[in-house]
Parts: structure tokens; sequence; C-alpha cells
């Protein structure tokens, strides 16, 4: 099980220090919470990982249970033991999947809309590669293209064989051009399986449970009151909360003002460095984000002055490291003109580089706003 502490409340937010301990140590927290989708964090090494300041990871329960599968996880001793991660690990549902690989993938959308669409999603409405039911999932495999169905009884046994000291409820991430009648219906569906998974829990691992509602203020507040009312260890914040950055920050006060002040609190997939100051305000603990291994491996690096596209040939002649400002090893030992090179002469050395700066970086970010939250100024 888990235990979380609260050392410091805002008096401007609702922004809180905290201690999450876990069976694998402790976390500081407000944290971000690295993305190592099949048990691995793109690029880098489990020791690498580590010392890129990072705390905890979040693993994939979908992708995990098609490749290697949680029976071969279990096996070898469950993720942490597979990985060689003695840190705390996180494991999601499988209920952002519904999404991804159902209309995302037919629309071609993320979850967070970026403008406003033409089409909306209509109750009933199914994809095309998986269907929807009151029971669970049947997803068709990206590997093989067999039929996989995955429920909350499905999701929480292959959580619990893959070992993670924190599981999340199956719940469905409801596409961001949704039509209100059709979050209504999800809503409802995630509220009935976040209680199924609550009933087939047998480990002592924590559960947290999923608040979802769209864009909906209402629906979000109705989520908020009902999943915060079941016997949950902390809460996940899914799906995307409008356009809007003003809005989505407002969004997720309104939320998390309606849970359990003493327990721990997750937003899901969010995370920008221009984000991370309101997302800490809104009185979120951990997230998650693919935004500094992603924009990495596209050659992207985060710095004090901002992003650098280090594929230009501008950079080839410089000597200063990816940000001066930085102490991670990458900017003690390499200069901005190296990794540009190797990044044009399409070697992968780069792509490690990169990530474990960007990774340094996002972390030395929430530090200081860590020190932030303690000295009283956020």
């Amino acid at each position: 099980m888990i235990q979380f502490k609260i050392l410091k409340k805002s008096k401007k937010s609702s922004a809180r220090l905290g201690i999450l301990k876990t069976p694998h140590g402790e976390v500081e927290t407000p944290a971000l919470v690295g993305v190592a989708t099949q048990a691995s964090v793109k690029t880098l090494t489990s020791e690498e990982a580590q010392r890129t300041k990072t705390q905890m990871l979040i693993m994939n329960t979908f992708h995990l249970h098609l490749k290697p599968g949680e029976k071969l996880v279990k096996k070898h001793g469950g993720l942490h033991k597979f990985m060689n991660w003695n840190r705390p690990i996180m494991t999601d549902s499988g209920g952002f999947q519904v999404f991804s690989l159902g209309f995302g993938k037919d629309l071609g959308m993320s979850k967070i809309l970026r403008k406003t669409s033409n089409t909306s999603i209509e109750k009933g409405q199914q994809p095309k590669l998986l269907k929807i039911t009151d029971e669970g999932v049947l997803f068709t495999s990206y590997i093989d293209g067999r039929k996989i169905f995955l429920g909350p009884k499905e999701s929480i046994k292959i959580q619990e064989a893959l070992g993670a000291d924190i599981m999340f409820a199956f719940d469905e991430c409801p596409p961001p051009n949704a039509a209100r009648e059709y979050v209504e219906h999800s809503l409802a569906r995630t509220h009935v399986w976040a209680r199924m998974c609550l009933k087939a829990r047998k480990s002592k691992q924590a559960l947290y449970g999923i608040v979802q509602g769209g864009s909906f203020e209402d629906l979000r507040r109705k989520s908020a009151e009902y999943i915060g009312s079941l016997p949950f260890d902390g809460f996940g914040i899914g799906g995307e909360m409008g356009v809007d950055k003003a809005w989505m920050f407002k969004m997720l006060k309104g939320t998390t003002d309606l849970l359990s002040e003493g327990k721990p609190r997750h937003l899901l997939g969010n995370g920008y460095p221009e984000d991370m100051p309101g997302i800490v305000r809104g009185g979120i603990d951990t997230f998650d984000c693919v935004v500094p291994t992603h924009h990495a491996r596209h050659g992207v690096a985060f710095t004090s002055v901002g992003r650098l596209d280090m594929k230009k040939t501008k950079f080839l002649g410089d000597k200063k490291p990816l940000d001066p400002r930085c102490e991670c090893e990458v900017c003690e030992h390499y200069s901005r003109g190296y990794i540009t090179h190797l990044l044009r002469a399409k070697e992968v050395t780069p792509l490690r580089l990169l990530t474990f700066h960007n990774l340094f970086y996002f972390h030395s970010l929430m530090e200081a706003l860590r020190k932030e939250i303690k000295k009283g100024k956020i």
C-alpha cells in the first residue's frame, strides 16, 4: 500500500508539498512521473533514468499485456526486477488505449483538441478497430490482428501480475470531440467499472480511481464527487479539459477541490514546461507526460531559453552546451555542435543525449516549483 503526507499547503493556490511513500521508496511531490510505456524509458537504461532525477515511472498495461505478457513479467519477479528499477512504479489501466487505438486512430487526433472540430462523436458511435461495451472493450491487436478483450477485471488482474506499486482503475478516455450525450454515457460506464475494479482487486497494491467528464464542467464535478466517494487510495484525472489553457486549469482546480485532501492526485498525460505552474497550482501531486522523451527523439531540446531544434545547421558551430544553466551530465560534457552533427549523421546517440537532458531539465523545473511552494510563493 501507499501513504501520503502533506507537508505544506499554499495560501495562494491549491498547491501542496508532500511525500508519497510506496513499497519501493518515497516520492517528493509535486512530481513529474517518467513514461516507460513498455518497461523502458526510450533510449535510456534504468540507471540512466535514475540519474535524470526521475523518482517514479508509469508503464502501459495494454502494451505490456501484448508483449511480453504479464505472465512472463511475473516470472521475472515483476516489473521492478524485470527492468532493474528499484523506485516506485505506476501502471495505467489500458483505458487511454480505448481512445488512442479507437477514435484517436480513426480521426488522427490526440486527446487534446488543438482547435474546434467540425465533427462530433455521437452516443452509440463505435471506432473501427475496437468495440466498446458495458462489460469492457474488444481490441484488435496491432501486432497480429487477434481480438483481445479488456475489462475492469482483466485490467486489474494484469496490473496485479505486473506488480506495480500503484494501479489505475479501468476507464474509457472519451474523444475530445465527443458530444455531451456520448460523454454522459461513457462516464456512467466508467463509474460502474470503477466499482468493479475495487471489487476485483486481490493484492495490496494501491489503486487509483479516474475522474473523467471531458470538457463539460458539470460532468467533471459529477465524476469527481462520485469517484471521490469510493474507497480508492488516490485519484487520477484523465481526458481532455478544453482547448483553452485557462479553462483547463479552472477545470483542474474545480476537480481537485472535490477530491479528498488527504489522498494523492495524479494528472494523466499532461505536462509541457509552461503548464507545470498551473498544474501545481491546481492541486496536482503527480503527473505524467511523454513530452520530454518524445520531443527528444525528434531532435528538440528544452532549455531555459526555450525549445531548440537541434537538427538545424546553425548549431553546428556552436560550442555551448544545450543549456548553459543546466547541470546534467550531457550539458557538462557535450556541445550543441556535436549533438547537431550526430543528428544530421542519423546516429542514435543524440536521441539518448537529448532524452537525458530533457528529463533532467523537466525534473529540475519541478524541484524549483517545490521550493517555491516551500517559500510560500505559489
